[in-house]
Parts: C-alpha cells; sequence; structure tokens
C-alpha cells in the first residue's frame, strides 16, 4: 500500500475565526464521521488540525490507498470536500517515525 497525506484548508476563513454556520457546523460533523469511520477500517493512519483560528490554520489526513486514482477518490468521498467547505491539495506522502 502507498501513503498519501491531503491538506486541508477552510474554504471560508470565518468558519474557523467567528464560528462555523450551521449548514458548515453540520457538514464538518460529517466529515469527523467519515474520518473516524475511515480510521477503524484502517485506511487513515493519522488525522488532526492545528489549533489556531487563524489564516494559517490547517488540517491533514495521512492514509493508505492502492494508488494515485484512490487516494484521489478517498480525499473526494470527504463530505468536508465534497460540500466545498474545505479546499484540499493531496500529496503522496511517507511516514518515516513514529512514537511507538
Amino acid at each position: 500500500m502507498n501513503q498519501y497525506l491531503y491538506f486541508l484548508k477552510p474554504t471560508r476563513l470565518g468558519m474557523v475565526t467567528e464560528g462555523p454556520t450551521p449548514e458548515e457546523a453540520e457538514i464538518v460533523s460529517r466529515h469527523y464521521a467519515h474520518l473516524e469511520s475511515l480510521t477503524e477500517k484502517g485506511v487513515m493512519i493519522l488525522v488532526g488540525r492545528t489549533q489556531n483560528r487563524d489564516e494559517s490554520t490547517f488540517g491533514i489526513a495521512i492514509f493508505e490507498a492502492e494508488d494515485d486514482l484512490t487516494a484521489r477518490a478517498i480525499m473526494e468521498s470527504d463530505p468536508a470536500v465534497r460540500e466545498g467547505v474545505m479546499r484540499v491539495e493531496l500529496y503522496p506522502y511517507q511516514v518515516a517515525l513514529m512514537r511507538k
């Protein structure tokens, strides 16, 4: 299996500086549940976000996929990506060290 990372940034900065709209909150809730499910299935390796609430905030999802096409499909299946709440970039990635 290959490893990938997708980098997420909020489409609307106010979502993190002022708080999400009810629609954004619902989408982010589905985003979290989706990533939690993929983690439980062994697809996601690590998922998280920075805790700052300004324009530099971002999230990452590190995961495994068979190939680039499958990796893109996994990324695009994320509700926050599908609904346009987050913009993303996909990168081939390789975990080099990990705490035991």
